[in-house]
């Protein structure tokens, strides 16, 4: 499998894709969907080139599903949303039901201090942010740092970290959830951190009190990066937390927890989910089996269904190189790796993505960076049906 399509790779007519950040230089894609009204947020840095060290702040554009696409407004510029000397990056935001309350995270760096040279010098820089809306984003609050709150004396072993970046999620039990992943300083020569091992952890912060308090959540164990979480609800109903997470290793890592419990158990590499050489962010998103489809499994099997959550994954397919975005799909993500053959979405030069999925519509979106010659000259939604997915595996009755 090389730069090109081969026939592994399921393609079917390609949807229609909306330019939604493009002009100046934009990267890192969220996205997240209202519940109230079913507004969809999209956010993402806005940028001076394309360097992370020359990101300035974030943007947000609001829009609507309409049929096949999504109408999007005017771009609003958050400038507010960063600390004084910082730039702000890694949007993730996460919605709170119960309040009504939206979180927008992120981090502050200072201006020009590369991810790079913190962990050279194993001297964090970051800091951990968010600004918050009671009325759906039309107005925000002042930036809060948790920095020194949050993850306290954990600061002096991580020689930096991020959230995200993409959305955080709510459990049904209420927990709020932001992925993360922090370069962990794991060992010491006299004092001074040990050059060679500084290695990369995903993990997550959590509130189990509306955002009131955030609190260090469990560390995947396995050399792990960029991440993003799901839930996924077995059929006795209870809920267990899947991490999908950025390696370098050519394969992503995943791990996979009960929500209320200890820590990640064991994680592994995804067969089927493939890794260009230094990685690439991805997104995953749970939701519900299609009711057809449970119903047919538990007439036909003694046991019922192990899941009654199914997984969406979108990554550029290519192992060489940020091209040929594709999405995978998981109906057993309690038994194993269970990814099926990507269906490519978007053809030619790929890279971060996030996703969302409108339950009332049947739709997912898709918002990814996307161009001609190069992944970062534009931001661009796409929308698709469960489906337009199936429809590619024949397998389009087990839905209906």
């Amino acid at each position: 499998m090389g730069s090109s399509l081969s026939g592994r790779y399921r393609t079917v007519t390609e949807c229609k894709r909306t330019t939604v950040f493009q002009q100046f230089t934009y990267r890192i894609p969220s996205l997240l969907r209202l519940p109230e009204g079913g507004d969809l947020l999209a956010f993402a840095e806005k940028r001076a080139t394309a360097s992370d060290t020359d990101a300035l702040w974030l943007v947000m554009r609001r829009g609507q599903v309409s049929h096949d696409s999504v109408q999007w407004l005017p771009m609003q510029e958050l400038q507010d949303a960063t600390l004084p000397g910082h730039r702000a990056m890694n949007p993730c935001p996460v919605y709170e039901r119960d309040s009504g309350t939206l979180f927008l995270f992120f981090i502050c760096v200072p201006t020009k201090m590369s991810e790079s040279h913190q962990i050279r010098t194993r001297k964090n820089a970051a800091r951990l942010c968010y600004v918050m809306s009671t009325n759906q984003g039309q107005n925000w609050s002042a930036v809060a740092d948790l920095t020194e709150r949050v993850i306290g004396e954990r600061e002096k072993y991580w020689a930096t970290f991020a959230v995200g970046p993409g959305h955080g999620i709510q459990t049904a039990s209420g927990n709020l959830i932001i992925p993360a992943y922090a370069y962990h300083i794991d060992s010491w020569c006299l004092r001074v951190p040990c050059p060679w091992t500084v290695q990369p952890h995903a993990f997550y912060y959590y509130s189990t009190d509306r955002g009131k308090t955030w609190l260090v959540g469990h560390t995947v164990h396995r050399k792990s990066c960029e991440c993003e979480m799901a839930e996924v609800v077995d059929h006795e109903g209870k809920g267990h937390m899947y991490c999908n997470a950025r390696n370098r290793g050519f394969r992503r890592v995943e791990a996979l927890a009960e929500t209320n419990s200890t820590g990640f158990g064991k994680s592994g590499l995804a067969p089927k989910l493939v890794e260009q050489h230094h990685g690439c962010q991805g997104s995953v998103i749970g939701f519900p089996a299609p009711k057809p489809y449970l119903e047919k499994h538990s007439k036909e099997s003694t046991k019922p269904t192990d899941s009654l959550t199914w997984l969406l994954f979108s990554h550029p397919t290519d192992r060489r190189r940020r091209r040929n975005l594709g999405v995978y799909l998981n109906k057993r993500p309690l038994q194993g790796s269970n990814w099926e053959e990507p269906w490519i979405i978007n053809r030619g030069p790929s890279g971060y993505s996030d996703l969302v999925y409108c339950e009332d519509k049947e739709l997912f979106v898709c918002l990814m960076e996307c161009g001609e010659k190069s992944e970062v000259e534009q931001i661009a939604s796409m929308c698709f049906s469960l489906s337009d997915v199936l429809e590619t595996t024949g397998k389009k009755a087990e839905i209906q």
